[in-house]
């Protein structure tokens, strides 16, 4: 059968099926079972026929939606927290990588541009973090500690803080994609022309091995700045390609997705708090194994949790639905 034929021939179950699993519809627990072979039935065949194409993309997707709802034992609330950030939010953020994709080249194609600028341009360094804060640094690095900003304040003020401006950041990266997903691109280039005038600043200066002690919280920072992004584009992006829904349907859906993936960031940037009030304002007499062993740790801990992690999970059920049909 021609995949345009699969399609039309099954479109009106699946749709009927995610409309009630994203709805919450209560459906017996015959016509679930009978919806869910169904399901399964089609994606094995998919998985046969159809390799790499968007109907088995989507297929995939909404198979890991239902093994989520029927087969995570919800328990007790303690339960539910920790199910949601081991298996709930892994399962579902597999569908938005690609939009992930998008975000990190968006940000990172602003910081080139602030890089190339500050470059080619002193005064643009000032003109993007301000004057007040280029000479407090000129007047660091003068005196031997260029990184002395980072030490002023006590510790658990600076901690608590640097969390709750960090959270706001990821929440207006979120609430802006409201404007046609234009809002959130503007504060990650906001934000990514920052960052490459910063490391270009510094690098102007021949310090730019300095800049690892703002790395130590900066690597989960950014990485969860550009995750929040994520969470507008899915919202700004519902509206613009509501696919076979309404838009105001779509919208609904798109901006709970998008809430959904800014709580998951909220640990990180309560970790990323932690780190800058309590670690940071040590880091040049930090040993540098110590202090790039961070580095690399807060890397690996986020491109695990939100890219390979959602890939295997995903990989793991997908695995395990033929031998769940039959059970």
């Amino acid at each position: 059968m021609r995949e345009a034929s699969f399609v039309r021939q099954n479109k009106e179950k699946w749709i009927v099926f995610e409309k009630a699993l994203d709805n919450n519809v209560k459906i017996s627990p015959d016509d679930l079972a009978s919806y869910y072979i169904q399901l399964t039935n089609d994606l094995a065949y998919a998985q046969t026929y159809y390799p790499d194409s968007k109907t088995l993309l989507y297929l995939n997707s909404l198979a890991s939606q239902a093994h989520q709802k029927i087969y995570i034992t919800k328990k007790e609330s303690k339960n539910k927290i920790i199910s949601f950030w081991r298996d709930e939010f892994p399962l579902f953020f597999r569908q938005y990588h690609k939009t992930l994709l998008y975000t990190f080249l968006i940000f990172m194609s602003a910081v080139i541009i602030g890089a190339v600028s500050t470059l080619n341009d002193d005064s643009f360094v000032r003109l993007i973090l301000g004057d007040g804060y280029v000479n407090m640094t000129l007047e660091n690095i003068e005196n031997g500690e260029p990184m002395a900003v980072y030490k002023s304040g006590s510790n658990i003020g600076s901690f608590l803080g640097i969390t709750i401006n960090n959270i706001r950041v990821a929440i207006i990266a979120f609430a802006f994609g409201i404007f046609f997903s234009i809002g959130t691109i503007y504060i990650l280039f906001s934000n990514g022309i920052m960052l490459g005038a910063f490391i270009t600043f510094f690098y102007n200066y021949g310090i730019l091995e300095k800049t690892s002690t703002v790395w130590l919280h900066g690597t989960i920072e950014i990485s969860v700045i550009v995750i929040a992004g994520c969470a507008g584009l899915v919202m700004g992006n519902s509206f613009l390609f509501p696919k076979t829904y309404s838009r105001r349907v779509a919208f609904m859906k798109g901006a709970k997705d998008g809430l959904k993936i800014v709580v998951s960031t909220i640990p990180f940037f309560i970790i990323a708090g932690f780190i800058e009030g309590f670690i940071t304002r040590y880091g040049e007499q930090m040993p540098n194994l110590l202090a790039y062993g961070i580095i690399f740790l807060s890397l690996f801990i986020i491109v695990y949790y939100y890219i390979f992690y959602p890939i295997a999970l995903n990989k793991s059920i997908q695995q395990n639905i033929p031998k769940l049909q039959l059970a």
